[in-house]
């Protein structure tokens, strides 16, 4: 990452709010987002409409944590939301029916409604929106749509859970996303936004164990850990909470992972003993949280304690003390706790939706960076098959095939895509399951015949995949690539501005929808395009010289040079008000 223009965004956002009065005034001030004319809202209704008799009224005072572990990386260590619960192609059955127990059953701590904290969930959104505008432009930061359609289809589960158990004084849109490290670590950030690191996903053995690791990060987000944090800060001092974020970002920057060295580098002996002293707190709520949301969503409430008792047992060997472990201090207790709660829950059979094998399958390649590294890959996933000890055949098979398209053996990755279907369908029919495919499948396939030069296959296989499964914006995204590599412009313009409309938040869709206006000859769309693209990026100066050359066309009529002319004030505004958190 860039060493010096990371750190220094995120102070400069965290000194912008300190008093309540500035954070209340940012959050009405009612400036729009860099994608949309108007500010969508931030929760799902009003912070306090979701209050419930069984849920305790107050935040336990003193109770606060580095959000989620974000110290945990990048890469020691510091993605849309649409169709979560439902879409994506990814099956969510399982549901959270008979789990409904009262929340004073399970012995919550005193958790409340996170409304405390002087930082808004407005503020919070736009303090996580400016963060990852920096981690989209490290180069371990994956944009993999099925990766990320996948993870956010089980946050999607988790959320809906949440919503029936009334946890949480508020409900973030959670966009996940992964990001290539092998480290076993997932982390949370301002806002909503989860980042799970790929030797995670990889480590797990189960779809549950993955859950079990969102649903924490997922209790930290909706019990407001970020906000409370800052609120305790303000009140042992501004300079200390200032001298801690510095000292945190510092170990995330130099891939520490070590919360105490991370803080130590800050220089404040005082936020260095509350933080370790409330962080271990922190932890034990978002067990709970998440163990309601595990449970409540279908998953097996074991695999928390399976998942925890293995990376317990891991930090004893000599193979050293995993990075979740670090940033997440397991204590015997922790594990206890978690134990007796399951012990505790309603027996339910889990259910495993059949992406969580390709997926897995994906991230271990996707951990690679060179050929030598996915040939060692392709050969471990061909020996677990060949010594019978591949969890998922269908899965090891699909990832043999990445790993060969990769690779550029387009003939030898066609032949393992089909042998992972036969292996796929074989297993659905042993389980009685009507599936035969899936959109990791489909995609691949799809993607195959394109990087081989196969257009009109390739075409038929996106249309396809995409009509198989409309939800998955990893299928929306291999039809828009595929129209552009055959020049068809018209049709990727017309399928990239639907794709805009209903997720203006996301780049990629800019992108496209500049490519085919290029394409296509359309100037003006390509311009504003590009603005928005920019502007999503943190890219202001770009973007407003995009929408200056838009409103110069000679050929632009009074109702586009209108509305080119309001956005153009709207970015000039998000850019002075940046320009003076910065200066602030």
């Amino acid at each position: 990452m860039r060493p010096k223009r990371f750190p220094a965004a995120l102070l400069c956002i965290a000194l912008a709010v300190p008093p309540a009065a500035s954070a209340q005034a940012r959050a009405a001030s009612g400036a729009a987002p860099a994608a949309q004319s108007a500010e969508p809202p931030l929760v799902s209704g009003p912070v306090e409409s979701y209050a419930d008799p069984l849920v305790p009224p107050d935040i336990a005072q003193g109770v606060f944590g580095v959000y989620g572990g974000a110290q945990s990386r990048f890469s020691g260590n510091f993605a849309l939301n649409r169709g979560a619960s439902s879409g994506n192609g990814i099956d969510n059955s399982g549901g959270n029916g008979g789990w409904r127990a009262p929340i004073t059953a399970q012995q919550l701590p005193d958790l409340g409604s996170g409304g405390a904290g002087t930082l808004t969930p407005q503020a919070e959104r736009k303090l996580g929106e400016r963060v990852m505008r920096e981690l989209r432009r490290d180069p371990d930061y994956l944009d993999d749509w099925l990766v990320r359609d996948y993870l956010n289809s089980v946050a999607g589960k988790l959320a809906a859970a949440a919503n029936a158990l009334y946890i949480g004084g508020y409900r973030p849109d959670f966009d996940l996303f992964a990001v290539r490290d092998p480290q076993i670590n997932a982390f949370s950030l301002p806002g909503g936004f989860i980042g799970v690191n790929t030797g995670l996903i990889v480590t797990t053995q189960t779809e549950s164990e993955l859950a079990s690791v969102l649903g924490h990060e997922m209790g930290h987000v909706l019990q407001r850990h970020i906000s409370r944090m800052i609120t305790t800060g303000e009140r042992s001092g501004y300079a200390a909470l200032a001298g801690m974020l510095f000292g945190v970002l510092a170990g995330v920057l130099a891939h520490s992972g070590d919360l105490g060295s991370a803080i130590a580098i800050g220089g404040q002996a005082y936020a260095v003993d509350n933080q370790l002293r409330f962080s271990r707190s922190a932890e034990h709520e978002a067990d709970r949280v998440g163990f309601l949301l595990l449970a409540g969503a279908g998953y097996d409430p074991y695999a928390m304690t399976t998942f925890f008792g293995r990376l317990d047992r891991a930090s004893m060997s000599d193979t050293g003390i995993p990075a979740y472990a670090r940033t997440h201090p397991l204590t015997g207790e922790r594990i206890a706790d978690m134990e007796d709660r399951a012990r505790r829950a309603p027996y339910r059979q889990p259910h495993q939706a059949s992406e969580y094998g390709f997926v897995r399958a994906r991230a271990r390649l996707l951990q690679d960076r060179s050929r030598s590294e996915y040939a060692d890959e392709i050969s471990r996933l061909r020996s677990e098959i060949e010594d019978r000890t591949a969890p998922n055949v269908a899965a090891n098979w699909y990832g043999i095939a990445y790993g060969q398209m990769l690779l550029e053996r387009y003939d030898d990755a066609a032949q393992s895509l089909a042998a992972s279907r036969a292996a796929f369908s074989a297993g659905a029919q042993a389980e009685g399951d009507a599936a035969r495919s899936s959109p990791s499948l489909d995609v691949l396939a799809a993607d195959i015949a394109r990087r081989a030069g196969r257009d009109q296959d390739a075409l038929r296989l996106a249309e396809f995949a995409q009509t198989r499964w409309p939800q998955s914006n990893a299928a929306i995204d291999m039809h828009i690539r595929t129209l552009l590599s055959l020049k068809r412009f018209a049709e990727a313009q017309a399928l990239a501005q639907k794709e805009t409309r209903a997720q203006p938040d996301q780049p990629a869709w800019w992108l496209y929808l500049a490519q085919a206006s290029a394409g296509s000859g359309d100037a003006l769309t390509r311009h504003r395009a590009l603005a928005e693209k920019f502007a999503l990026e943190g890219a202001w100066p770009s973007a407003i010289r995009q929408l200056k050359d838009a409103r110069d066309m000679k050929t632009i009529g009074y109702y586009d040079l209108a509305t080119v002319d309001a956005r153009l004030h709207e970015m000039e505004n998000r850019y002075k008000e940046e320009r003076l958190d910065e200066k602030s």
